[in-house]
């Protein structure tokens, strides 16, 4: 008989008494299921029981949960003493090592013992689900069910269907799921499934603009922290998560990928890596940390200077005329004449482009002139671009011109895209190829990223609020400039930019 994952006598078993195992295990109780839990490790299993009774207790303290309930909770968690004991259990989640072989080996144990309809799921994050279920005589049952850490507070879980998967399968996952408290979003077995997958486009291409050393590390972390609204920099991020757990993931996917230039890795992690600069886990990772505190450069004080006049180049007029307002309310003297007069600061307001592009191509002289970042908003962190060539007194002057006001300025080298373009049409177009590959709905790569990974948005409702034409601009100006196929865009992203349609449009 199928598990219903709805009722009240549903036993679920866990194998692995590890924090993940831990955390489904205390969502479990909460909701009322009966919980056995097994680990190979001998009293592991107990252990965890009563690191799970104080948990809950100390929830009851802070008034979180119903002191009642959390009694109840406690004792629905039940350590086995053999795998034998799971044998009445509907669903079995593993949640041991990373390791294919020992996954495959633990299925295949489990399916003498449990029931034929019993559910077995998997809790890998970057493993083949398929190739975990071939090991088993009834791979139908075997699907992927990732959580993240912590698993009280990441409210979203991954449903993996493997090849083989039949449908009731994963709507049994789905609804217990949503029994515990989170949000399902459904997957094919891919490599990195949604969120890992859609991750790769924020860190990999901090890590190229810090190897093309288009700005210091702290600078990169403030500017898509605090113009693009990410709520940890790229480079906190790595340190927190430790590069000996995020790297392997980034050379995997690509591995899987059979090297997909969209996921390349950074031989700047690697270095690190291989030098034990892991993150705060070390005591040091891009950052410096000491007694826990990450250590951030002071920032220098802005230059007092000021340009005598300054002009705007008209090439992109919307993001042109954001500039122009900002030049006035800071009491600087505009330029409006067709070409800029002599002496006068150019400013340029690339998509994809680096400053030299727009000079260029305007015939600007390029030792007056900086761009400027106006697609992400002027009003919280500001982001100028100096040309090879860019002299020194007008790099002051428009640095202290944009500081004027109190708002911080990065001042960076020149790049094709700068930093938020970059690393933002880079998100959106993984995110379209996820769609266009059709891993998942487009909502569910929304859903996912936005709980899993906690961005601003998720990666095709960034595309619509840029705007697809926008992105697709940026990435082909990208792929111009660099030559590399990294860039080039989603066939998803292309047609909808082309039909300027919405990005969370799924196929008919």
């Amino acid at each position: 008989m199928k598990p219903d994952s709805r009722s009240p006598n549903l036993t679920l078993g866990i194998v692995g008494a590890g924090a993940m195992g831990r955390g489904i295990a205390q969502i479990a109780a909460q909701a009322g299921i009966r919980v056995l839990l097994f680990d190979l490790q001998p009293g592991a299993a107990g252990a965890a029981r009563d690191t799970l009774a104080t948990t809950l207790s100390g929830l009851a303290a802070k008034g979180k949960i119903d002191k009642a309930a959390a009694e109840a909770a406690a004792t629905r968690i039940e350590p086995a003493a053999a795998l034998e004991a799971l044998a009445p259990c509907g669903v079995v989640i593993e949640a041991i090592i990373e390791k294919l072989e020992a996954k495959r080996q633990l299925f295949a144990a489990l399916e003498d013992i449990v029931g034929a309809d019993c559910v077995l799921a998997s809790n890998t994050s970057s493993l083949s689900v398929t190739e975990i279920a071939a090991a088993c005589k009834r791979p139908c049952r075997v699907a992927g069910y990732h959580f993240f850490n912590p698993v009280p507070l990441m409210k979203v879980v991954e449903v993996i269907d493997a090849l083989l998967t039949e449908p009731w399968v994963g709507e049994v996952l789905a609804e217990l799921a949503r029994r515990m408290g989170h949000r399902p979003v459904r997957a094919k077995d891919t490599p990195g499934f949604i969120v890992n997958h859609a991750g790769r486009g924020y860190v990999t291409e901090a890590l190229r603009l810090l190897g093309e050393n288009v700005a210091e590390l702290h600078e990169i972390d403030a500017i898509l922290r605090e113009a693009a609204g990410f709520r940890m920099g790229p480079f906190e991020l790595l340190d927190l998560t430790g590069l000996d757990v995020s790297h392997p993931v980034m050379e995997a996917i690509y591995r899987q990928y059979y090297e997909e230039p969209r996921y390349r890795p950074s031989a700047l992690a690697a270095q690190r890596l291989a030098g034990g600069l892991l993150g705060r886990k070390s005591g040091r990772g891009f950052y410096a940390y000491e007694n826990g505190k990450q250590q951030i450069p002071p920032a220098a004080p802005a230059p007092t200077a000021r340009p005598a006049r300054v002009w705007v180049s008209a090439a992109r007029p919307p993001l042109a005329e954001s500039v122009r307002k900002l030049v006035r309310q800071l009491g600087a003297t505009l330029d409006e004449s067709q070409a800029p007069q002599d002496g006068a600061l150019c400013v340029v307001t690339p998509l994809g482009e680096d400053a030299t592009t727009c000079a260029a191509r305007e015939g600007l002289d390029a030792s007056h002139t900086v761009a400027i970042d106006a697609l992400v908003g002027l009003d919280k962190h500001r982001t100028l671009m100096t040309t090879p060539l860019t002299s020194t007194a007008m790099r002051d002057a428009a640095h202290g011109l944009f500081a004027a006001d109190g708002v911080p300025v990065s001042v960076i080298r020149d790049s094709a895209g700068l930093v938020a373009q970059r690393v933002l049409a880079h998100i959106v177009n993984i995110g379209c190829d996820i769609a266009q590959q059709g891993i998942a709905t487009p909502e569910d790569i929304d859903r996912a990223v936005t709980l899993g990974l906690g961005y601003p948005k998720g990666p095709l409702a960034l595309g619509d609020a840029i705007g697809a034409r926008t992105v697709l601009a940026i990435l082909e100006n990208l792929q111009g400039f660099y030559g590399d196929p990294r860039y080039r865009p989603s066939p998803w992203l292309r047609r909808r930019a082309l039909l300027d349609a919405s990005l969370l449009t799924a196929e008919s």
